[in-house]
């Protein structure tokens, strides 16, 4: 089973590539491009009386075609059966490195930051992956994976390493500016 997992999730990576090709477009974001993303998830487990709905927005800005550095901002709210509903608030700031293969745009980068409520504060740090699929020279649509660590002390990032979240995000993006088209 996990095999077959692994095989689909190759096969949505890999077929955008064999439809649309991979030659440049006028679509990736050049050197000193802007932008903004607006995003979000929802999660329900399954057997649990909770669910989970997180929107969040991100400004980047282009250093060069391929590395972005930015910062998102979420905000989660949890659904809780029979308690009180609880929400929280992270703010991460982030740099990717963006492959360009024309309209279809995959990333792997890095972010870290808090996450916060009317409570508590603690620090999150984890990888993140994802690909935005230009529909025209400025607007895409998103879909990123991220992996959260959370700890109060770096010493504590070691000891929470196994106790992580998976966080998947579909969204719309928005990108202006730059130094001229290639």
């Amino acid at each position: 089973m996990k095999r077959l997992r692994s095989y689909a999730f190759a096969a949505v990576l890999i077929f955008p590539l064999a439809v649309f090709g991979v030659k440049l477009s006028y679509a990736a974001p050049v050197a000193g491009d802007n932008e903004v993303e607006a995003a979000g998830s929802f999660t329900h487990s399954q057997g649990s009386n909770t669910g989970n709905f997180t929107p969040d927005v991100a400004y980047g800005y282009y250093l060069t075609p391929g590395w972005e550095v930015g910062l998102r901002q979420a905000l989660s709210y949890n659904f809780i059966d029979g308690a009180r509903d609880q929400w929280r608030a992270t703010t991460t700031p982030f740099l990717f490195y963006n492959f360009q293969f024309g309209r279809l745009v995959p990333f792997l980068g890095l972010a870290g930051g808090i996450v916060w409520n009317d409570q508590k504060v603690t620090g999150t740090l984890g990888p993140n992956a994802g690909i935005k699929f230009f529909l025209s020279d400025q607007t895409y649509l998103g879909a990123r994976y991220r992996y959260e660590w959370f700890f109060h002390s770096f010493r504590g990032l070691q000891n929470n390493a196994d106790h992580g979240q998976h966080v998947a995000t579909i969204g719309i993006g928005f990108v202006w500016g730059g130094s001229g088209r290639p």
